[in-house]
């Protein structure tokens, strides 16, 4: 996120999920908010994961979207176990520098896994 307000709300938010988990009080509303100022941005990658990531909560009630992965030896992909507000919060994690070339890359990792899981 580029705009400091941005960059605010998202601290908020993962200060309150830190707290509270998924089940943070106003997480989804928090999100769409966020998501007004990825409209700003005009970021269509973040504004995407974040929507699908809101629907996500709202018809899961979790977010155990697989969608880091560690490869072995021979190059075999293996889902990384993580919990619910541990994937949460990497992801917010990699949404303060979504510019990161690495972290775009996770952030559309997400995003396929949502869309997968959501339609």
């Amino acid at each position: 996120m580029k705009l400091i307000p941005a960059n605010q709300k998202l601290d908020a938010i993962i200060k309150n999920v830190e707290k509270d988990g998924i089940q943070a009080k106003n997480l989804i509303e928090d999100l769409k908010e966020l998501r007004e100022f990825a409209l700003k941005e005009q970021d269509p990658l973040v504004t995407k994961v974040l929507r699908l990531s809101y629907e996500y909560l709202e018809e899961n009630k979790s977010f155990d979207v697989q969608a880091q992965y560690e490869e072995d030896e021979e190059e075999q992909e293996y889902p990384i176990e993580i919990e619910d507000n541990d994937n949460f919060l990497y992801l917010l994690t990699l949404l303060k520098n979504a510019d990161h070339k690495i972290n775009r890359e996770e952030i559309k990792d997400y995003r396929s896994a949502l869309k997968l899981e959501l339609y």
